[in-house]
């Protein structure tokens, strides 16, 4: 399998975020790329450079409005007497669909629907690379590859269309599948992240072109909160195109994998042709952030059980932060992939 990531993307330095109230270390650090990097490599994954699609295919899925606010939002925070290094917003609007604020702090609490999402000098730099390595993660397999891993980060999947959140600023796996879609293929998004992938969600939910999934732990009492129900199931033409799995935290392999059963038969049932895999490694029992309890090996048998499919795929990076076993764990499930020999 070739794996495909940017130097760029470790330009974006978040220093923190905040949670229960409380400023802390920010987990998505730079640091992740070169772990993942080694798990890639161990895996026996050959590097790719990551080619530059430009815009177009970023804004296939983001607003324009929300892309000029990316790409200049920290030079003009700057401006502000006394504003921080990183653009954090202290306000957030109840209703976001009448005025459209001029002022960078409006538009930082329009743009960012939380304060885990810290923009700073190199953010606008690091987001596109890893959307142009999830874009080249797709073109490997519009030429034939059968598999691919685009090493993306920051990661994506809590991005709306016009909104960042949890560390998350564009959606790489969306970017994806939607240049897929456009020659003549069916995708279908199977977010295996520990937290639900609302970002992905919003973006298609009243769509049928584009099957999204989400396994993740019940937002009962869990990031996001508000999204990931098993009753969210689309709207309009996208009724019945969403699909939420919400587990129980602590959730482990066995268990685990009786709920990505039910979602690869909705996979096949969709006609699905290539599946978008949108990669979190956070659900592994000393993740960090805590939210179930997969094994190194349980990350094998995840990939064995997708690759049963027998469909042309490409993993894309989300969470899945600094611990010891973050190599191993990718290293586990790319070649818990390989195993059975499908790929070219």
């Amino acid at each position: 399998m070739k794996y495909v990531f940017d130097e760029r993307q470790k330009r974006h330095d978040p220093k923190h975020f905040f949670a229960n109230g409380t400023p802390l270390p920010n987990p998505e650090q730079p640091e992740r790329t070169r772990l993942l990097q080694k798990g890639a490599k161990a895996a026996g994954c050959k590097h790719v450079l990551t080619k530059d699609f430009g815009l177009g295919p970023i804004a296939a899925i983001h607003s324009a409005e929300y892309l000029a606010f990316l790409e200049n939002i920290h030079t003009r925070w700057q401006r502000i007497d006394g504003a921080s290094d990183e653009v954090i917003p202290n306000i957030h609007p109840m209703a976001r669909n009448v005025n459209y604020p001029k002022s960078a702090v409006g538009q930082a609490g329009y743009h960012q629907a939380d304060t885990a999402c810290p923009i700073s000098a190199g953010t606008w730099e690091s987001a596109y690379w890893s959307a142009q390595t999830a874009l080249t993660g797709a073109d490997l397999l519009l030429e034939g590859e059968k598999a691919a891993y685009a090493l993306c980060r920051p990661p994506g999947h809590h991005a709306f269309a016009d909104m960042a959140g949890g560390f998350c600023f564009l959606n790489n796996s969306a970017i994806a599948a939607e240049k897929i879609l456009r020659t003549g293929r069916r995708p279908a998004i199977l977010d295996i992240d520990v937290h639900h992938g609302n970002g992905t969600q919003g973006i298609f939910y009243e769509r049928k072109d584009v099957l999204t999934l989400s396994i993740h732990a019940d937002p009962d009492r869990f990031y996001p909160f508000f999204w990931g129900s098993g009753q969210e199931r689309g709207e309009g033409e996208g009724q019945g195109y969403n699909f939420n799995l919400p587990l129980p935290r602590g959730t482990g392999d066995d268990h685990y994998l009786v709920a990505l059963q039910t979602a690869l038969e909705r996979i096949e049932s969709f006609g699905t042709d290539v599946l978008v895999v949108a990669l979190g490694l956070d659900p592994y029992e000393k993740d960090p952030l805590k939210g179930f309890s997969i094994t190194t090996a349980g990350f094998a048998r995840i990939a064995g059980a997708i690759k049963k499919l027998d469909i042309p795929t490409l993993f894309v990076q989300e969470g899945g932060y600094l611990c010891e076993e973050l190599s191993d764990n990718l290293a586990s499930f790319l070649q818990g992939f390989e195993s059975t020999g499908l790929e070219k």
